[in-house]
């Protein structure tokens, strides 16, 4: 894997917030890419992370859930203001973020995007989430990513 620096990684540094990179040779074939990020990495999919672009009345929003969930649309709206949420467009999700699907990180997005993360994150003292890139994890507590993506820490998941 060329580089490892992405926008997330370059933030982190630039705020000189403590964090770890995990890297692993992501499967293409795979679709559930937190999921094989837990498993490839052999970490607790309760402590990684996905990163979701949403739709809410109009305006792109990010929720960052854990793998073994899936985002709770009504509750991410509610967490925000909003009245509906949809799953944004992925061609939208990736202009707006500056990355690709699958590797979208809650970090570093090109345009600045209300960031919601669930309750369960700050049950640890560090969780996983993209860095940027498929096949690329950030390790770091989760208190640094709510400071460092302005994020509403609300419960957005469902089982």
């Amino acid at each position: 894997m060329a580089g490892k620096g992405t926008p997330a990684t370059a933030l982190l540094s630039k705020r000189k917030v403590a964090f770890t990179l995990h890297s692993y040779e992501h499967d293409p074939r795979s679709e559930s890419y937190g999921t094989e990020a837990a498993e490839v990495l052999g970490l607790d999919p309760a402590r990684v992370f996905k990163t979701l672009v949403a739709d809410v009345d109009g305006k792109l929003t990010v929720g960052v859930v854990p793998v073994t969930g899936q985002l709770d649309l009504k509750a991410l709206a509610a967490a925000v203001g909003g009245k509906k949420a949809k799953m944004a467009d992925p061609v939208a999700a990736q202009r707006a973020t500056g990355y690709v699907v699958g590797g979208i990180s809650p970090l570093g997005h090109r345009s600045r995007l209300p960031v919601v993360i669930d309750a369960t994150a700050t049950g640890f003292a560090t969780v996983h989430c993209s860095a940027g890139r498929r096949g690329l994890e950030v390790e770091l507590a989760p208190d640094d990513l709510v400071r460092l993506t302005g994020a509403v820490v609300a419960d957005i998941s469902a089982a």
